[in-house]
């Protein structure tokens, strides 16, 4: 079943300059169930609309993205944006097999949630050109600290992987040909 996302709150309790300041990778979660508002805030902060704009910059508003999400007990979703919902792909939880193919980190299953930083190159190069590729990593970049510093807002803890077999990945996500698995975070309360 789809998740309808709570509206994002525009106004945090901890200011930018200590959620920089606290940013660290952790691997240690708590088995504690992140609040959906919670997930909403982490989730628009990935590419979430801002009227229409985001609230991560992309050249050209070519918006590249896409935003998968394994749920600890509840499955695999892609993130729609342009609806602020989670839309559901697969009720399995992925979360060990997703580790597994992240050269087997085991503390990524024990995080309650994983998101995943996806894109198709395409929505970009038709304009850029070849130059338009590193327009597209820029962007995970910009998406990927939004989400670190905003778990640090929420009182969470979080860790960029990188290390992982690309088409397991892809193969774990049931991915289109279309788009390329870059980034993983894994997000918990810390213990």
């Amino acid at each position: 079943m789809d998740i309808v996302l709570p509206k994002p709150k525009l106004k945090g309790e901890k200011s930018l300059e200590e959620c920089i300041y606290e940013r660290e990778s952790v691997r240690n979660y708590k088995e504690k169930v992140i609040e959906i508002d919670k997930i909403s805030q982490l989730l628009w902060a990935t590419q979430g609309k801002k009227g229409v704009k985001r609230t991560v910059p992309s050249a050209g508003a070519t918006y590249p993205l896409e935003i998968y999400v394994i749920l600890k007990d509840k499955g695999l979703f892609h993130y729609n944006i342009k609806k602020h919902i989670l839309e559901l792909i697969s009720e399995e939880d992925l979360s060990r097999k997703l580790a597994m193919a992240s050269l087997d980190q085991s503390f990524m299953a024990e995080a309650y949630l994983n998101i995943i930083i996806c894109a198709e190159f395409s929505r970009t190069t038709w304009r850029y050109g070849e130059r338009g590729i590193r327009y597209v990593f820029i962007e995970i970049g910009h998406c990927a600290q939004n989400i670190h510093l905003e778990a640090v807002a929420l009182g969470l803890a979080s860790v960029p992987i990188g290390a992982f077999e690309d088409e397991e990945v892809r193969t774990v996500l049931k991915l289109p040909k279309n788009i390329e698995p870059f980034y993983i975070i894994s997000i918990g309360y810390p213990k």
